[in-house]
């Protein structure tokens, strides 16, 4: 393990959340269209302290997401560190330890009564500052796959990881380099 659960938890957050954007989902549709698809993600990535979800609470999250890709369209590590600066300069940032929900002791960046969208700001943008901090800002990228505009953070030992998703990205064009190959011997 490179980095502590709680970032790679957050980190999970932060690449869910920027390939929840319609830009990103290879022309589908916006994945996070209203508050329930908001509380389903709150859910599933278990988001801690979230109240009762409003139509604001979803605007500020659909537009944390280029915040936070910014992050990983960084060209170099100043750029990184300047668009996760800006990420956590959004809310008060307010460490504290805590261990609810049966979770050990860790870290929470985000002060009481947070809205969502500071709270995501603050939590994924201290996880990707982790990666920076670490100098391993190149885990942080963007899918391989030509039609693909999805984030991944590459957490292989070997920092080979080059598709969002091995079995659909990966495996796409695995088959069309096949079929290339056999083109070009048969012909």
């Amino acid at each position: 393990m490179l980095f502590s659960h709680d970032t790679e938890h957050s980190l999970d957050c932060v690449v869910d959340l920027v390939n929840t954007a319609a830009a990103t989902a290879g022309g589908a549709e916006e994945q996070l269209p209203d508050t329930e698809a908001l509380a389903a993600f709150v859910v599933d990535h278990d988001v801690s302290e979230v109240g009762e979800l409003t139509e604001t609470d979803l605007r500020d999250v659909q537009r944390l997401r280029a915040a936070l890709a910014a992050v990983f369209d960084s060209p170099d590590d100043a750029t990184a560190a300047s668009a996760v600066n800006a990420l956590v300069s959004r809310a008060g940032v307010t460490p504290r330890l805590t261990d609810h929900d049966g979770y050990d002791w860790h870290i929470h960046y985000f002060a009481p009564g947070a809205s969502l969208a500071e709270h995501l700001a603050v939590d994924c943008g201290m996880a990707l500052a982790t990666v920076v901090a670490a100098g391993e800002r190149e885990r942080l990228r963007r899918c391989d796959a030509p039609d693909c505009e999805h984030v991944l953070v590459d957490l292989s030992r070997n920092r080979s990881r080059r598709y969002c998703d091995a079995r659909t990205c990966g495996n796409r064009l695995h088959v069309a380099a096949y079929r290339e190959r056999r083109r070009a011997g048969v012909s």
